[in-house]
């Protein structure tokens, strides 16, 4: 692994989570804590020992100032414009059962939804190791877009790897709004992450299957579609079934862990975590699976966006505990 930093950037909420089960109409308490898809990467890579970068913008506010502050506390490396224009944005956690929520997002003309280029100073896309990059981000603004675009360009001249969570929110645009713009960011990935219906909404038209049922069907023939040259590492996050890799025209399977899920909100981005901080570091893709899988189970049994990302020393207590992997 060389000793530049993985690099990410994204906007990064306050995030009030209601303090029992039940509709925020009627619940009387709440949490107050932070999360955004990217600095919940940038978290975990950082509690598993790999430098990392995140840029975002926040708002002069008290959220604002909490993100920061949190984000730094946990060793990552943070750039983030303050924004005296525009409030940090906010979700809202409904917990509506054992394990599940509903989350609400109050982030039109948000600080971080102004991201622009020019947040992203020279040589920082240049001198990292690698670029990670989310669905989210370019569906926040044409500035989010273009900046986006323009650290995607860098990094390629650079020769900086580059990766992509599809992680698809239908409240930021609707489906053929989001194939285009996200197709396009796709396109340029070395590494790509998703789930079957999120693979399947941004692979060229008419080549992968035409419905979620279909997409997850048949793994092989998505894959292949997103990428017939055989020149990018495709990664299938299937939720309760574990994961497959689609490199070199083969395809490798994982099975994910039995646990007691408490909360499954950033347990996908501990999963891109995990299997980053791996190819950081040149592992086999078996490996990089073993290791995500794990941080996506772990996440799950504490609740929190990013606060229960594990340590490789709790990685092992985990897997030494004999858990069966079977499914979460």
């Amino acid at each position: 692994m060389t000793d530049s930093p993985v690099l990410t950037l994204g906007e990064t909420m306050g995030l009030i989570t209601g303090g029992r089960i039940g509709s925020l109409a009627h619940v009387s308490d709440a949490h107050v804590g932070i999360g955004g898809s990217e600095t919940n990467v940038a978290v975990s890579l950082s509690r598993l020992g790999v430098p990392v970068t995140w840029i975002g913008r926040v708002g002069d506010d008290s959220l604002g100032r909490r993100i920061v502050r949190e984000v730094r506390g946990e060793g990552v490396d943070v750039r983030a414009q303050v924004d005296v224009d525009a409030a940090t944005g906010l979700m809202l956690k409904e917990l509506t059962g054992q394990g599940t929520a509903r989350v609400y997002y109050y982030r039109a003309g948000s600080a971080g939804s102004r991201l622009a280029a020019a947040d992203v100073p020279a040589g920082l896309v240049e001198n990292a190791a690698l670029v990670h990059l989310t669905g989210i981000t370019p569906l926040l603004s044409d500035s989010a877009r273009e900046t986006c675009r323009s650290v995607v360009g860098r990094a390629r001249a650079a020769g900086v790897r580059v990766s992509v969570d599809v992680n698809y929110r239908s409240t930021l645009a609707p489906a053929h709004v989001a194939a285009e713009v996200l197709g396009e960011l796709v396109g340029q990935a070395d590494l790509v992450f998703g789930s079957p219906d999120e693979l399947a909404h941004v692979a060229p038209d008419g080549t992968a299957p035409t419905d979620d049922r279909a997409a997850a069907a048949d793994i092989g023939a998505l894959v292949r579609a997103l990428d017939p040259g055989g020149t990018r590492e495709i990664v299938v996050k299937r939720g309760a079934d574990g994961a497959t890799v689609y490199r070199d025209g083969v395809l490798v399977d994982a099975p994910g862990h039995r646990v007691d899920v408490v909360d499954t909100v950033g347990a996908g981005d501990a999963f891109v975590a995990g299997y980053l901080s791996g190819d950081v570091h040149g592992w086999s893709v078996e490996k990089k699976l073993a290791r995500a899988n794990a941080c996506g189970a772990v996440m799950c049994t504490m609740p929190g966006d990013w606060e229960a990302a594990p340590t490789p020393a709790e990685l092992d207590a985990f897997l030494a505990s004999g858990g069966d992997p079977v499914q979460r």
